[in-house]
Formats: structure tokens, C-alpha cells, sequence
């Protein structure tokens, strides 16, 4: 481990990722090989060194303040099935273990059928976040992973946000009304044009709605 640390500051210290807008995921400018850009979110950057496959490194573009945040929330969690696990810690970065698994995001575009048990494990395991005096939110389809027939939370760098958050609530509406019934029997395989518009399509509904 004191081997991977290190290479994690390594890391950090010579990548660039740069927020344009904080609806939209950051972007990596530069970064060292043989490091991998494995997945990028409002504000921070996965990436994986082809000789660790079982850790990744997570560093901050931006809201460096909640990497702290971050911190306690997995110490909080503890080991849980539906979570990953934080080993260790810099300044902008956190080395988390490594979920293999697909994102529902990506079960969309790659025609994969999403089960029941993804939704239910994901409803425990934010139950059991409350039942820690957390306070889960946006948990959507870019940050739960299927694994093995089973749905793991892959983001909980705002569970310490009081903020009401319906992201879940309304994906779960989705999947039972529109997904359960139609692309669940006969799966497509939906483009990333088309996911981003609902996604995007989606976000301006709910500024609209908070408006009204």
C-alpha cells in the first residue's frame, strides 16, 4: 500500500482536470501514464494503474473542501456490500477500492438488463446511510454499479448534504413505470446522445420546477 500511495501523490501532484460547469462532469487535461481515466463526475476524476486492478485513485477537480467530507462519510459506512471502502488519503485525492462493475448509466447504452435486486439493494443501503445519521443524495444512474446481479453506490461524496435531493426517488419512479415494463423485456441499446438529452432534458425540468 505505502507503494500505491505514493504513486497516488505522484499522481495528483502531475494531473490537470479543469470544472466548466458544475452540472457537468470535470474534465482530465493532462495526466501520466500509465495511469487510465476510468470515470469522471461534477467533481472528481477515477483513475487506475494497470498493476493495482483492485484501487483506484479519486482526485478533486473541484469542491476540494468536500474531499474532507468524503472522508468521514466512509468512515462512517464502515464495510458494507453496497459501498466501496476509502484506504487512505491526500490532499485532493482519496485512494478508494476498485467496484468492477457497470454503471446503470451504461447498462442503457449497452443494452444490459438492469434486475429488481440493483433497486432494492440500493434503497437498503441508503437506508442504512440514514440509519448513520447521514443524509444520502444524488445517487443516480452514473453512480450505482451493477455487479454480479447486485447494485453497489459508487459516490458518496455528498451524503453529509442536508439538502432534499429526489435523484433516486425519481430514477426509481422511471425504472418500475418505464423501464420494468417495456426495456426490461425487450432491452435496446439506447446511444450516448440520446442518454445525455434525458439527462440533460431532466435537469432542466427540475430547475423549472423549483422555479415554479
Amino acid at each position: 500500500m505505502k507503494t500505491y500511495m505514493k504513486l497516488a501523490e505522484e499522481l495528483t501532484e502531475n494531473t490537470k482536470i479543469v470544472s466548466r460547469d458544475p452540472g457537468d462532469p470535470v474534465e482530465v487535461i493532462a495526466h501520466p501514464e500509465p495511469w487510465k481515466v476510468v470515470g469522471c463526475g461534477n467533481y472528481a476524476a477515477v483513475f487506475l494503474h494497470p498493476d493495482f486492478p483492485d484501487l483506484v485513485v479519486k482526485i478533486y477537480g473541484r469542491n476540494p473542501e468536500g474531499l474532507r467530507e468524503e472522508i468521514l462519510v466512509y468512515e462512517t459506512l464502515g464495510e458494507h456490500p453496497a459501498y466501496s471502502r476509502c484506504y487512505g488519503y491526500g490532499a485532493r485525492h482519496l485512494i478508494l477500492k476498485r467496484i468492477k462493475g457497470v454503471t446503470l448509466y451504461d447498462c442503457l447504452h449497452k443494452g444490459i438488463k438492469i434486475p429488481e435486486t440493483v433497486i432494492r439493494d440500493v434503497d437498503n443501503a441508503l437506508s442504512y446511510a440514514r440509519s448513520l445519521g447521514l443524509f444520502p443524495r444524488d445517487v443516480h444512474g452514473k453512480n450505482v454499479m451493477l455487479l454480479g446481479g447486485r447494485g453497489i453506490i459508487v459516490d458518496v461524496s455528498d451524503f453529509y448534504e442536508r439538502e432534499k435531493c429526489s435523484k433516486w426517488n425519481d430514477l426509481r419512479k422511471a425504472y418500475y413505470r418505464v423501464y420494468l415494463p417495456v426495456f426490461y423485456k425487450y432491452p435496446v441499446k439506447l446511444p450516448y446522445p440520446v442518454l445525455n438529452a434525458v439527462r440533460i432534458g431532466y435537469r432542466w425540468y427540475k430547475k423549472w420546477k423549483r422555479s415554479c
